[in-house]
């Protein structure tokens, strides 16, 4: 049995072309029924920066050029750049990240300078190093969330999942306020399970989920997480216990172990990190 709690504001330590896969519409009604309403679940509310993350993984390789993302209407687009996407790298057809109504590309190469990246339809391209201790081979999703349709992207590295934001024609890491990397634990800090995106009245907002085995039955508590300067900023937001005694095969419990945002899930046949 699943039941829903909400419980008070906590803060923590911030601590594919592929098609995407399509949950099925029991998954959806297992969901909505244990009153997640999701799409996707995410990762801890507790989460706690990664000594990896560096001055590096937080630069853009282009300059910004307007304010320019998924939610600005059909647009021109980000321009054109004299790089496109690297030979050899893994590549998946997303949604559109910078507002020209055509859909992007996101792209992964692998190997000890491995990165992430898109190339959008106008022929702009731009990146940044995955940067982690991680021997895990990553995997990615983006999605656009938030009342603006923030485009942002979920780098799965097994101990951790790292947040980008897309605006911009950039590929900028997602930090705290106090600067530090926004990241979310997957279960090797025993912070977190997992990553993904909540529907809240109509609208994907990104959450995190940890999952936890009480006795025979587990327990899921979600945190939104509230995003700011569109999604370069994060902040743990409201926290709610959305289910308890659930049985380990339950789609809440799941849902709860991966990343994920709207149909998409990290690993499951998308963007994965090519072999080198």
């Amino acid at each position: 049995m699943t039941t829903v709690r909400s419980t008070p504001v906590r803060r923590g330590r911030p601590r594919r072309r592929t098609s995407p896969r399509r949950r099925s519409a029991v998954l959806v009604a297992a969901l909505t029924a244990a009153g997640l309403s999701l799409t996707g679940c995410s990762s801890t509310d507790d989460a706690t920066p990664t000594d990896a993350a560096s001055d590096a993984a937080l630069r853009p390789t282009t300059d910004p050029a307007s304010e320019t993302s998924a939610g600005a209407g059909a647009g021109a687009g980000c321009t054109a750049t004299e790089v496109g996407t690297p030979a050899g790298a893994a590549t998946t057809e997303i949604v559109d990240v910078d507002g020209d109504g055509a859909p992007d590309t996101a792209w992964m190469t692998g190997g000890s300078g491995r990165s992430f990246g898109v190339t959008t339809a106008s022929g702009a391209t731009f990146s940044t190093p995955i940067v982690s201790a991680s021997p895990v081979p990553a995997s990615a999703v983006v999605n656009v969330v938030g009342d603006d349709a923030t485009p942002i992207a979920l780098v799965d590295l097994g101990r951790e999942a790292q947040l980008f934001s897309l605006i911009n024609c950039a590929v900028t890491q997602t930090v705290d306020a106090s600067d530090t990397a926004y990241v979310f634990d997957r279960g090797f800090a025993d912070q977190g399970t997992g990553v993904g995106c909540t529907e809240v009245v109509g609208v994907l907002q990104l959450a995190g989920l940890r999952a936890v085995q009480e006795g025979g039955t587990w327990t899921v508590t979600r945190t939104l997480v509230d995003l700011s300067d569109g999604g370069r900023v994060a902040a743990d937001g409201t926290v709610d216990v959305v289910a308890e005694g659930a049985a380990a095969a339950d789609p809440v419990v799941t849902t709860a172990q991966e990343v994920s945002c709207g149909d998409i899930v990290a690993g499951d046949g998308g963007l994965a990190e090519p072999e080198a």
